[in-house]
């Protein structure tokens, strides 16, 4: 019997990944993944760091096929939520790590989806620690091109005339937040102005080479739609029977949220970014799985859970470590229905379309 053309692509794949990493894959671990894609397609389970893996392993809603491949540093978890056959994989901090686990993800395993879910912190001044919050578009929100001292919006940026750099989407003047000048009425910051870039892309589908540019990448409309199910899920307002919060969680379908390797703690850039792009969460790693799936033409989505005020100003407690363990509970109470609706909601297509 001769391999099934799946499988020939996966140890293509394979091979090449092999090469890259400079050392020869085990033949087990080759014949894993074949075997795993037999049993595909899966849906991508992305998430940061283990606190807000850990309660998704621990749910009984999860059900683990003792399945598990490690490879570039990454393990692969196989399980099922909901008759969805589902990969879990970690990706660690930041943007980097994001897409490099992406990527690994859909190169190597057979996925019809991603969904990207943990905590963030909150831009948005109408919700609050521990809201769960899923956006329609992210944006990369740290691809600047870094203005000179006495230049202005009026300047044409350098490389601005090759299509490198634009001035579309707007800019922060650092003279803005300077504080304390009591002396004259005029002041200056030698920072200037940093303006906002879009992304190149490369889609998976287009010419080599020929870039497309992308600053608000969407998720999929159906995974989004599916999305209005959730917002009547009930999530935990307390730790213990101790400490609890001032109001009761929800979730909030909202406009965009963000993201930078950059941990976000202060008050004056939160308020910018919110009054300048309507934003609502800020993270280290969405943008990148976005703009990978974007790449790849892989549908995907976040949800994220809101576990500080970035900069202050709550009336509850804004220490991100207080209500962490909470926030990520109720990110995997959401993802867990998000599951569950879209495995019904993909049923009943297939059934309508035999």
């Amino acid at each position: 019997m001769g391999v099934a053309w799946p499988c020939v692509v996966v140890y293509a794949v394979s091979i090449s990944l092999m090469m890259l990493n400079g050392a020869a894959l085990p033949e087990e671990t080759l014949e894993l993944i074949a075997e795993a894609n037999k049993n595909g397609p899966y849906l991508g389970l992305v998430i940061p760091n283990s606190l807000e893996m850990d309660p998704l392993l621990q749910s009984p809603n999860f059900t683990s096929s003792n399945l598990t491949i490690d490879f570039s540093g990454r393990r692969f978890r196989f399980g099922t939520i909901a008759e969805k056959k589902v990969i879990l994989v970690m990706t660690g901090l930041a943007m980097i790590n994001a897409g490099i686990t992406t990527q690994l993800l859909l190169s190597i395993f057979d996925i019809e989806g991603v969904v990207h879910y943990g905590i963030a912190g909150n831009a948005n001044p109408d919700l609050h620690l521990a809201d769960v919050v899923i956006p329609q578009y992210w944006a990369h929100t740290a691809l600047w091109n870094w203005q000179r001292y006495g230049n202005g919006p009026e300047d044409e940026l350098p490389l601005e005339s090759q299509g490198d750099y634009t001035r579309d989407i707007g800019y922060l003047k650092f003279a803005n937040y300077t504080v304390n000048m009591t002396d004259r009425s005029s002041y200056d910051n030698l920072l200037n102005n940093i303006w906002y870039q879009p992304e190149e892309v490369f889609p998976v589908d287009g010419t080599p080479e020929q870039r497309e540019h992308a600053f608000w990448i969407p998720v999929d409309p159906f995974y989004y739609e599916v999305s209005q199910k959730l917002e009547d899920v009930i999530l935990e307002g307390c730790l213990n029977s101790t400490t609890c919060l001032s109001h009761t969680p929800r979730v909030a379908r909202v406009q965009r949220g963000t993201s930078a390797s950059i941990y976000l703690d202060n008050a004056a850039y939160r308020d910018f970014i919110y009054d300048k792009f309507n934003i609502t969460p800020v993270d280290m790693e969405s943008a990148s799985v976005a703009l990978i799936c974007l790449q790849q033409k892989v549908p995907f989505i976040v949800i994220r859970a809101l576990s500080d005020l970035a900069g202050g100003g709550s009336a509850d407690s804004n220490e991100a470590d207080t209500f962490v363990t909470l926030a990520s509970n109720n990110s995997v109470t959401v993802l867990l229905e998000f599951v569950k609706h879209l495995s019904a909601a993909t049923i009943s297509l297939s059934n309508i379309n035999v």
